[in-house]
This record gives C-alpha cells, sequence and structure tokens, in this order.
C-alpha cells in the first residue's frame, strides 16, 4: 500500500511539466520513479501505444468519497479540456502554487483507474510547476473549494514513455477529477 501511495505522489509529478520530450528529474541526481526515462538508473520498458485509440466509459469501481468521472466517450481529447464541475470560491491557484488537491485518474483507452487520492484516505500536496503539462496548465485560475474535469491529450501527459508500471500506456490520454483543498 505504501509502494502504491508513493507512485500516486509522483505520478502527478516530474515530466516537468512540458512537453512529453524533456522528460527529466527535476531533483537532479536524486532518481524520481515518475521520470519516464530511467527508473533507479534502469531503462523503462517500453509500453504498447493506444494512440488513436477512443476514450471508453469507466470500468473500475470508484472509490470510497471520489467524485464522479464525466469521461468524455468517443474521441481521445487532442487540446487540455478544463471544465469546472464545481466552481470554487477560494484562492485562485496560479503556476507557482504548491496545491493540496483530492484527485482520481483514469486513463483513456481502457477506463481503468491508475490513481486516485480518495483510494489512499488523504489529499496530496505538490508544486505546480512540478506536475505533467495538463495538470499545471488545467489547474491555473482554479479555486480552492473547486471541482474540476481535465481531459488531458497524451502529449500533456506522458506521452510515449508513461512511468513503468503506472497503467498508463503509451501515447495514452488521461482524464481527471480534481477537488482543489488549499493553495499556497
Amino acid at each position: 500500500m505504501r509502494a502504491l501511495a508513493l507512485f500516486a505522489f509522483v505520478v502527478v509529478l516530474a515530466a516537468c511539466g512540458s512537453s512529453s520530450s524533456s522528460k527529466s528529474s527535476k531533483a537532479g541526481t536524486q532518481s524520481n520513479p515518475a521520470d519516464s526515462s530511467t527508473t533507479a538508473g534502469a531503462p523503462v520498458a517500453s509500453v504498447a501505444s493506444v494512440k488513436g485509440k477512443p476514450c471508453v466509459a469507466l470500468a473500475d469501481p470508484l472509490p470510497t468519497g471520489a467524485p464522479e468521472v464525466p469521461i468524455k466517450v468517443g474521441p481521445a481529447p487532442t487540446a487540455l479540456v478544463v471544465e469546472d464541475l464545481t466552481p470554487g470560491t477560494g484562492a485562485a491557484a496560479t503556476a507557482t502554487s504548491t496545491v493540496t488537491v483530492d484527485y482520481i485518474g483514469v486513463a483513456c483507452s481502457t477506463g481503468k483507474i491508475f490513481d486516485s487520492s480518495y483510494s489512499r484516505g488523504q489529499p496530496a500536496s505538490f508544486p505546480l510547476s512540478g506536475v505533467i503539462k495538463g495538470w499545471s496548465d488545467g489547474l491555473v485560475g482554479m479555486k480552492v473549494g473547486g471541482k474540476r474535469l481535465l481531459g488531458i491529450p497524451a502529449e500533456l501527459a506522458y506521452g510515449a514513455t508513461p512511468p513503468d508500471g503506472s497503467g498508463i500506456a503509451a501515447d495514452e490520454p488521461l482524464w481527471f477529477v480534481v477537488e482543489l483543498k488549499s493553495v499556497a
């Protein structure tokens, strides 16, 4: 369970928050498990690509307390989808904010939940400058107390090199529902 919690935290971290071609660790020489190029210095095994596959409905039961994930079934998103499900009323996240969130992530091509803070029973905190580009772009302007749907094209997520063992295929678009708890 502890390994799952560690993976869940780092799956949204790394990837430098930029294009899928520049995914080096922001922690200098410290190994980052979500760095798509290596895991503890070893090459990451290639994962079959799902490029061009449509998004399917949620295939897993929701963890206790998790919100519905309104996946747009059909063609995968080709641009970032940002949709407020519940507008917040508190402070707004900026590109330099550290956020505390509850979230659930679903793979577009399978409908499988690959990560969820709800299953761990506690929110996660991280700087928006250290997450995948779909999150860093998609959460800016979100207000505390809000719930937001993100549909993230593969190139704004992990592209062709997702984290090994993540349950995310190569070229996999991702769907998230994020609840913003606080910003700092």
